[in-house]
């Protein structure tokens, strides 16, 4: 990593603004399922007000973690920034690790959908125009539930099988990124199992290097958006369809 870049991280705090609880943050997009709150909510038709209620609480919550990190905030934190109560917070959430789990759920819907939307990628210009429109929308995926997804790297701190979750939604993008990036491709001449496995490799390579400059530009690292959207384009095709000798 250059001189500048390194500089930057450790000179910048953790300030992206999390995004409002509307949705994923896409034209369209429905209602989040954050809204129906944590455990205790579970299993009751919530009203408008409680609704208002979850959304207040969940984004004092998420607010909280962006500025604090999961670790250091408590209970107490998110209902101070709420402006409510210990009993209203217990009426709809655990804990603060249920929070962050309902949280959580918009977050794996969203890469659901991002996930859905890969497209089938042609070895000519236009296959490579829709892999960048595609790159384009997961750093805008990303960065609307950027908070999430940081705390949701850090295994230790929100369990296994929180984790796990947030692994599974991963390791099926592979998947589909591996199909899109190999169904227009001429079939290989050597053995089909051999190509397939280094297609998955190749695939969730790609996709670890897409997420970590996300997570750089989430922590307000300066990387031109641009840019990086232009050369990670380029790499993901590249490895795919490099011409063969």
């Amino acid at each position: 990593m250059p001189a500048q870049v390194r500089t930057a991280a450790a000179k910048r705090p953790q300030t992206t603004k999390p995004t409002p609880l509307d949705g994923s943050a896409r034209p369209g997009s429905r209602v989040a399922p954050s809204l129906g709150g944590g455990a205790p909510a579970q299993g009751r038709v919530l009203g408008p007000q409680g609704r208002q209620t979850v959304r207040r609480l969940l984004e004092a919550g998420l607010a909280e973690f962006d500025e604090s990190g999961f670790q250091a905030v408590t209970v107490d934190d998110v209902v101070r920034r709420a402006r409510t109560s210990h009993g209203t917070f217990y009426l709809y959430f655990a804990s603060k690790e249920d929070l962050f789990r309902t949280l959580l759920r918009d977050s794996l819907a969203a890469m659901q959908l991002i996930t859905d939307e890969f497209p089938v990628v042609t070895p000519n210009e236009r296959g490579r125009a829709a892999l960048r429109s595609w790159v384009s929308r997961f750093c805008d995926t990303y960065q609307a539930h950027a908070t999430v997804l940081r705390v949701l790297s850090q295994a230790d701190v929100v369990g296994e099988d929180v984790y796990g979750d947030g692994l599974q939604v991963l390791f099926q993008l592979a998947e589909t990124i591996t199909q899109g990036m190999t169904a227009a491709a001429p079939a290989a001449q050597d053995d089909g199992a051999a190509s397939t496995a280094h297609a998955e490799l190749t695939a969730v390579a790609c996709l670890m290097m897409l997420e970590r400059i996300n997570y750089l530009l989430a922590v307000e690292v300066e990387l031109p958006r641009d840019e990086m959207i232009d050369r990670l384009t380029a790499i993901t095709y590249a490895a795919f369809h490099a011409p063969r000798a």
